[in-house]
C-alpha cells in the first residue's frame, strides 16, 4: 500500500474501518446449519466466537454465567465495582440514574473505593461454582499486585488489558510488568491487549499470550481518539494482527488467537471482523442492551472512571431483548443489533465457509 504524504515531513498509509469494507460472496454457498461457529482457546471450547467485554455494565458474576451457558466467554473486571463493594447493586442503581453532566465525576468517586483481594477471590469462585469457564481482567499496573489472589481463586483465563499494552514497557520506576516473565512464571493462560499494529501484535504474541486483543479507541463509548489522539481503523488493525499471527505461526508453530476488541454493534460488523482475520470478537455495548445486563440500560468502558484522565462516556443502552435474543435471536428489527451470531452464521453460509478460520479466506472490498 503506497504511502500518503501528509506534509513534507510526514507520510502515512490509508487505514480502513469496518464500515469502509464489505465481504464479497464467493462462488459457493452452504446450509447455515452446517456452519460451525465454535472457538477453541487453550483447550477451552466456546460455541460462539464471543468474548464479553470487561465492563461492569455487561459482566457481573450472574451475567457471566449466563453468557457462558449461551456459548460465549465473559470477562469480569477485577478492578470494577464487583471487587470494590460487597453489594454493588446499590451503586449500579445510582449509575443508572446519573445525569450526563455529572456522570464522569461521580464514576471517578465510585471507583475510588479500594479493590479488595478477598472480593476478587469471592467473585471468581462464585462464577466457577456454576461450572463455567472463569475469565477476568486486570490492568497491567495491578497485575502483579493481585496475581496471587487470581491464582488462589483458580481463575481459568486472565486478561491483561489496557488502552494500549506493549511487550516492552520502559519505566524509571522499579519492576514494571514484564509480560514474558509473568506469563512464564504463572500457570495461567493470558489474553493481552490492546494493540493496533503488526509489530505490536507480533511482540505481544512472542510473550507467550494465548490471544491478543486488537483495537484502540474503537469502542462506542470510548473517547480515546479524542483524549489521546491514539487509535487505528479497525479493519486494518485486525488484518495487521492477523498478518502477525501468520508470521508467529511460521516462526514457532504456535497459533495465537486474534480477538477484535470494540466498535462492533451489528452482526455485519462481527462478520467483517472475522473476514479481516479475527478469531473472535470482544463486544460490550450490544450486550449492555440485554435484559440480564447489570448496567441499568447504561454502558461504560473500563477507562471511563480513570482518576485523572477518563477516556469513556456513560452512554444509553436501550433494551433490545434477552441475552439469548441479542446473541442468537430471533430478531424483530432489521438493524442488525439483535441475533448477532445468527447474522454471522448467515454471512458465513452465504460465502460458503464452514468455520471461523475458513472465513478468514473471504474476499473483502473497500466499499467507498
Amino acid at each position: 500500500m503506497p504511502d500518503i504524504e501528509i506534509g513534507s515531513g510526514k507520510s502515512s498509509r490509508r487505514g480502513y474501518g469496518l464500515g469502509d469494507v464489505a465481504i464479497v460472496p464467493s462462488r459457493r454457498t452452504r446450509d447455515p446449519e452446517d456452519v460451525d461457529l465454535s472457538f477453541v482457546l487453550d483447550g477451552f471450547t466456546f460455541q460462539l466466537p464471543l468474548v464479553a467485554a470487561a465492563s461492569d455494565a455487561v459482566v457481573s458474576p450472574r451475567s457471566a454465567v449466563e453468557i457462558a451457558r449461551l456459548g460465549g466467554l465473559a470477562v469480569l473486571n477485577l478492578e470494577g465495582l464487583w471487587t470494590r463493594y460487597e453489594d454493588p447493586e446499590v451503586v449500579l442503581d445510582e449509575i443508572g440514574s446519573l445525569p450526563a453532566a455529572v456522570a464522569t465525576a461521580r464514576l471517578q468517586e465510585l471507583y475510588a473505593e479500594p479493590v479488595r483481594e478477598e472480593l476478587i477471590k469471592q467473585r471468581i469462585r462464585q462464577i466457577g461454582d456454576s461450572g463455567v469457564v472463569t475469565c477476568a481482567a486486570l490492568s497491567p499496573q495491578r497485575t502483579v499486585q493481585f496475581a496471587k489472589a487470581v491464582v488462589e481463586a483458580e481463575l481459568d483465563l486472565l486478561v491483561i488489558q489496557g488502552t494500549v499494552v506493549s511487550a516492552e514497557h520502559v519505566s524509571r520506576r522499579p519492576e514494571p510488568l514484564n509480560l514474558k516473565r509473568f506469563i512464564r512464571e504463572y500457570d495461567i493462560p493470558v489474553i493481552v491487549g490492546g494493540c493496533a499494529s503488526y509489530p505490536a501484535a507480533l511482540h505481544l504474541m512472542r510473550t507467550g499470550a494465548v490471544a491478543v486483543l486488537v483495537g484502540v479507541g474503537t469502542g462506542s463509548a470510548s473517547t480515546t481518539w479524542d483524549v489521546l489522539g491514539l487509535g487505528a481503523p479497525h479493519a486494518t488493525a485486525i488484518a495487521d494482527a492477523a498478518g502477525a499471527r501468520s508470521r508467529h505461526l511460521e516462526e514457532t508453530g504456535v497459533y495465537v488467537h486474534v480477538i477484535a476488541d470494540g466498535g462492533m454493534s451489528t452482526g455485519g460488523d462481527i462478520a467483517k471482523a472475522i473476514a479481516c482475520g479475527a478469531d473472535a470478537v470482544m463486544i460490550g455495548a450490544p450486550l449492555a442492551a440485554a435484559e440480564e445486563a447489570p448496567g441499568r440500560r447504561r454502558y461504560w468502558e473500563m477507562a471511563a472512571a480513570h482518576p485523572s484522565l477518563p477516556r469513556g462516556s456513560l452512554v444509553e443502552a436501550p433494551l433490545r431483548g434477552t441475552l439469548a435474543e441479542v446473541l442468537c435471536g430471533p430478531a424483530h428489527d432489521s438493524d442488525g443489533a439483535v441475533n448477532l451470531f445468527g447474522a454471522l452464521r448467515a454471512a458465513m453460509a452465504m460465502c460458503g465457509y464452514a468455520s471461523v478460520k475458513e472465513m478468514h479466506k473471504a474476499d473483502v472490498t473497500v466499499a467507498g
